[in-house]
């Protein structure tokens, strides 16, 4: 690590943070880029998070990154946010500049910078795709979907409320499936995503059978603990193509790491297994 007087700060805000792989990734980055500068974990708890930013902006930093559970509080206490941001109702990323708070999210493009990367001949405008969940996470996903001109996209959701809210806020050629019928939905879809925590360690793996899907689709799992979650490896067991969620969290953190240290970094295979390394 390099340090002056001048360096820059930024940091992971959330409640708690220790669990948060952000710290060692940005800390990759400075050391590789030999950025003066430092990234550090923030435990800010959620009744004093609005007075934290401020503190912190006073204080120099360039920004933070956003985590659970404040992301939907950081939109408020933002003097400005960006459209996507405004989109999905949160925020999790925030340049200070001057004392201001500038809000982005980059989580749909991070999930389909991922997708690419990992599934380069995938073309979304050829097949529907299917989105299993509908949460923080699966909106961002809809919407990075809907942007690349995905022509359909299904939506499968335990409870069905929730998922109609997605497809009422976000707008556009969705619709939705009842869990009872979630097999149906993978008929001729050439994109299944997993944005649920279902298979991440400690909880249950997704109970999906994907019989009804085309061997020609990708699958791609947010999850990334494993990185090769039961429906990872059911898929890939089949052939289809699998993409695992560790990008996302890395993709998702350029265009922060970019704002505020002024280098624009690369997601290589080496910072994966550093990320993942013990």
């Amino acid at each position: 690590m390099i340090l002056s007087g001048r360096a820059g700060l930024a940091g992971i805000v959330g409640w708690p943070v220790s669990h948060s792989r952000s710290p060692k990734l940005h800390g990759y980055w400075l050391r590789h880029h030999r950025v003066d500068g430092a990234y550090v974990p923030l435990p800010i708890r959620p009744e004093a998070f609005a007075q934290g930013l401020r503190m912190l902006a006073a204080f120099g930093f360039r920004g933070v990154n956003v985590t659970l559970p404040h992301k939907e509080a950081a939109l408020a206490a933002c003097d400005e946010a960006d459209d996507q941001a405004r989109r999905l109702g949160a925020v999790n990323t925030i340049v200070m500049r001057d004392g201001r708070l500038e809000g982005s999210n980059t989580d749909a493009f991070g999930f389909l910078e991922n997708l690419v990367q990992g599934a380069p001949a995938w073309r979304a405008r050829a097949a529907p795709a299917v989105v299993v969940g509908a949460g923080g996470a699966a909106r961002a996903v809809v919407a990075a979907l809907l942007d690349a001109a995905v022509p359909e996209i299904r939506l499968v959701n335990r409870t069905r409320s929730r998922a109609e809210m997605v497809a009422q806020e976000l707008d556009g050629p969705l619709q939705i499936f009842d869990w009872a019928d979630r097999t149906r939905a993978l008929s001729q879809a050439g994109l299944l995503v997993n944005a649920t925590s279902l298979g991440m360690v400690g909880q249950p793996p997704l109970d999906l059978d994907l019989s009804d899907l085309p061997r020609a689709a990708v699958v791609n799992d947010i999850v990334y603990t494993p990185l090769q979650t039961p429906l990872l490896a059911q898929a890939a067991k089949r052939g289809n193509g699998v993409v695992d969620g560790l990008g996302m969290l890395l993709h998702q953190a350029r265009p922060g790491f970019e704002a505020w240290f002024g280098v624009e970094p690369e997601v290589t295979d080496e910072l994966r297994r550093f990320v993942m390394s013990d």
